[in-house]
């Protein structure tokens, strides 16, 4: 009975310590083996029921954590096939001449207006010059040739006048012709012959002096004629003049590269004293303005719409959070615009999953100069789209 008692004792708190050993009647120690195997079973229970408790909180935080997921999921579509986008700006001399100043160095910060270039300007200084002179000798001409117009101007006016007086000899000529001819009808021999051989050369006489003033007049009408169509020809050329000039002078002003817009010079590949041609690249100018490209599939658009806040994690900064929205999606997708679009209609067709270019516009990109974001660089985008 004693055994027994200790047993039980050791089955119901197994912690409690046993005595190490209780022999039975006959001394051979029979009873403690059965307290042993009795204290091991207890023992393998509770480590199987605490197993089980364990095992029961991994599967059911498994399980939150599947929700979570799944609620994430539904509510956001990411991709890592994105990156940042911003406009590049290329420089390029608009004239051929040697760089005799360049005031900009490589990743500078410019505003727009600043000097970056100066391009030798003598040849276009000279080109200018030539040109101012050849519109003053234009000038000149045309000064002449409307000079020359006043001048036959007058010279027509002498001829009408001269015209009149033609005319009013030859009337006066007619007249005395007449009076000689009534005269002698009336009185035969009141005139002689020779008077009227005189009337009537004098009356022939006057008839072609008319005609020479007319001839004159006609000529003087001719020469306005000429000289306004040469002071039209020299209008024009003075034109032309002028347009070179303007040429010029703008010509000289690309001597002068200032910067367009606002960014940083990138990608620099001139020095001063290079000789350079109209159109060759200079460097190129990275505005602050930045956005994002993302290319999602076409299986994630179903519910994505223009406007939806966006979250963007950059790459480069793991601990920073941009935030932006959804400003368009492309009509196309990225393999219809690419350089050898597919043409599914030949060979053997394989469906592949397009993606489409979204272009997220962030709200606070570039605001710590310590972290700038540039053309290129790696971002994780998140479009909220519930």
């Amino acid at each position: 009975m004693k055994i027994k008692g200790t047993a039980m004792a050791a089955v119901e708190d197994p912690i409690r310590e046993v005595p190490p050993a209780i022999a039975d009647g006959n001394g051979n120690g029979s009873g403690t083996k059965s307290v042993d195997r009795m204290d091991t079973k207890a023992t393998s229970n509770g480590r199987g029921k605490r197993a089980l408790l364990v095992l029961l909180l991994v599967v059911i935080v498994g399980a939150i954590i599947a929700t979570i997921y799944a609620i994430q999921a539904s509510r956001y579509e990411s991709t890592d096939d994105a990156y940042i986008e911003a406009s590049v700006v290329t420089i390029s001399p608009q004239v051929s001449a040697i760089i005799k100043r360049m005031a900009v160095s490589d990743n500078q910060l410019v505003q727009k207006g600043d000097l970056m270039v100066e391009l030798d300007p003598t040849d276009y200084q000279v080109a200018l010059e030539q040109a101012q002179a050849t519109q003053a000798a234009m000038e000149g001409k045309l000064q002449q040739a409307r000079s020359e117009i006043d001048s036959a101007k007058a010279t027509r006016d002498e001829a009408k006048a001269e015209v009149e007086v033609a005319k009013a000899n030859a009337a006066n000529a007619a007249a005395d012709y007449q009076r000689f001819l009534d005269l002698r009808e009336k009185s035969p021999g009141a005139v002689s012959r020779q008077q009227m051989d005189s009337a009537t050369d004098a009356q022939q006489s006057a008839i072609a002096q008319v005609k020479q003033a007319e001839a004159k007049l006609a000529a003087a009408e001719a020469d306005i004629a000429t000289q306004t169509a040469t002071a039209l020809a020299a209008e024009g050329d003075v034109k032309k003049a002028i347009a070179d000039v303007h040429k010029a002078e703008v010509n000289l002003g690309y001597c002068t590269i200032v910067a367009p817009t606002s960014g940083k010079v990138t990608r620099k590949s001139v020095e001063a004293g290079t000789y350079v041609q109209t159109g060759e690249q200079l460097f190129a100018i990275v505005p602050n303005e930045v956005w994002v490209v993302a290319n999602y599939k076409e299986t994630q658009l179903d519910h994505m719409r223009i406007g939806q806040p966006v979250t963007v994690k950059v790459d480069a900064y793991p601990d920073m959070d941009l935030h932006g929205h959804v400003q368009s999606i492309q009509s196309g997708t990225g393999s219809r615009f690419s350089m050898l679009p597919a043409e599914n209609a030949t060979g053997n067709y394989v469906k592949v999953v397009q993606r489409i270019p979204v272009k997220i516009v962030l709200d606070n990109a570039n605001t710590d100069q310590n972290r700038l974001l540039t053309p290129g660089m790696s971002v994780l985008p998140e479009v909220d789209i519930r």
